[in-house]
């Protein structure tokens, strides 16, 4: 018998070995004199050039503060306002699951404070590669949903974020209200939508309070929140999206404050002034938020992307983006606020080696700088273009390994091993028989399901098939067996005879 064939698997620990929130924040990619250069220019710049293309919904909500509109039109924010808005949001943001669960301990609960990560979907891509064909085409309703139940089977994907467009639907309302039911529908996670017009998003507060029961209950337990792109770079306000904030602040929904630089076209090429543009632009929006509703719960989201410069097209997959990335979220950290981001996403057009490398770089410099809320860490193709749900399948895997750097290393007398050292070297000579290993290994050690570890010889003689064999046929499975459960089939047909929305 080999030494290897001694270790037999255990049930479970009761620990697992990727728990909720795994803590990140040791990844400082600026040095601690570089972070506050960063946030003194980005407040420089609010209080120097400010805002441009001011909405009436932002100069309503700051009246109250006097400042100064200039003879062009831009707003500008005196650094006093900024600093005490920043030292006043909130730090203690929540999102939940769906209300579906009898048993309330068990539903999902995201705590976004400190340096807790969390990864999931996102995106807005007008394309899906279809997993039957392997060829991109326009998304429908019916892709969404089922981008959402895949999702919602897949343990190392905290959250559903709205990954595509429904290119049926060409009414902004039924398009807004039908893909939010989509997202709702296809998981019990958490789940991210976008709306384009203050009056979406007051059907959607109607939709989620009918799920809740009251809007007292979606209030104390979100499990909704809304991805808002409310600037056009540079520094201009995005009038309907400011209208979306405003009304989601009032109603208690949760809101990620973004703004979508693309570094060498709409931000400067030097990565210090995106990061420092994208902080301003953000902080923009969270002083209006706050003015709205100082209870807001608000997530800080400067999101610098690459451009490549010989083309002008962006690239979300290099080196570049991770680094920077990563050096927005150390700014989130520096204000301790709930911060999100995009990372792993590929400019790959398939799940291959580059899509791999590319995903796995940037989701892991961001989750290690400790950025609590990483959006497209899974399933998105062709620079956000696409979806693939065949790479849903591959990125959970990936992000769980991912996640288990992330945990890092426990050191203690227990696991520095002292005595166990002593006692195998005078023993057996070897670890694998040992009750420490064996305690061990499902708790310290996180093991793959679909990437493949066989020996040549295995991989021979089972038929030469690697990760993505295994991951289309684990697609194909979820496919025909995961169905969501957890909206009552009453409140789901209220739901489509008071909002008209689609059958799926």
């Amino acid at each position: 018998m080999s030494r290897r064939s001694e270790v037999r698997p255990r049930p479970k620990s009761s620990q697992p070995v990727i728990p909720n929130g795994v803590a990140g924040g040791s990844l400082l990619p600026l040095s601690p004199s570089d972070a506050p250069k960063i946030h003194q220019a980005a407040l420089d710049v609010l209080a120097q050039t400010g805002m441009g293309d001011v909405p009436p919904v932002v100069l309503d909500a700051l009246e109250p503060f006097s400042l100064d509109l200039d003879e062009t039109g831009r707003l500008k924010f005196p650094r006093a306002l900024v600093e005490d808005t920043i030292a006043k949001a909130r730090r203690d943001v929540v999102l939940w699951g769906h209300p579906s669960t009898k048993d309330e301990s068990q539903r999902q609960r995201l705590d976004l404070s400190g340096t807790k990560v969390h990864v999931g979907s996102g995106g807005a891509a007008p394309m899906i590669i279809d997993h039957v064909s392997g060829l991109y085409r326009p998304s429908t309703l019916s892709d969404l949903f089922d981008a959402a139940r895949i999702v919602d089977a897949l343990e190392h994907m905290h959250f559903f974020c709205r990954s595509m467009v429904a290119n049926d639907i060409s009414d902004p309302l039924a398009f807004d209200l039908n893909t939010a039911y989509a997202c709702l529908k296809g998981t019990a996670k958490h789940v991210v939508v976008q709306a384009g017009s203050e009056q979406s998003i007051l059907r959607i507060a109607d939709m989620v309070t009918a799920l809740a029961g009251s809007a007292e209950a979606f209030r104390e337990h979100p499990f909704l929140s809304l991805n808002v792109n409310h600037v056009v770079p540079p520094l201009r306000f995005h009038r309907e999206s400011c209208e979306v904030v405003a009304a989601a602040a009032r109603l208690g929904i949760p809101i990620s404050l973004n703004s979508f630089d693309q570094v060498g076209a709409s931000a400067p090429a030097a990565l210090a002034g995106a990061v420092v543009q994208s902080v301003a632009e953000t902080l923009a929006g969270l002083v209006f938020a706050h003015a709205v509703n100082p209870a807001c719960a608000a997530l800080f989201g400067p999101r610098p992307m690459i451009t490549d410069l010989r083309s002008g097209a962006m690239t979300v997959g290099s080196g570049e983006q991770a680094i920077a990335t990563a050096a927005a979220v150390q700014i989130g950290r520096f204000y301790d606020l709930p911060t999100s981001c995009i990372a792993g996403a590929s400019d790959s057009k398939e799940s291959d080696v580059q899509s791999g490398y590319e995903k796995a770089l940037t989701v892991t410099l961001a989750a290690h700088a400790g950025c609590n809320f990483i959006t497209q860490a899974g399933g998105m193709q062709a620079a956000l273009m696409g979806v693939s749900l065949e790479s849903y399948v591959t990125d959970n895997e990936m992000l769980g390994a991912v996640l288990r750097s992330v945990r890092g290393i426990e050191v203690d007398d227990n696991s520095l091993s002292v005595t166990e050292i002593d006692q195998i070297v005078h023993g057996d000579g070897h670890f694998l028989g040992s009750a420490a290993t064996l305690e061990r290994m499902n708790s310290e050690f996180l093991y793959p399901v679909l990437a493949d570890r066989q020996s040549p010889e295995e991989w021979e003689k089972s038929g030469r098939q690697g990760m993505a064999f295994n991951a289309r046929k684990r697609l194909e499975a979820l496919l025909q067996s995961q169905t969501p459960g957890h909206m009552s089939p009453v409140i789901e047909q209220q739901l489509l005879e008071r909002f008209g929305l689609e059958l799926l």
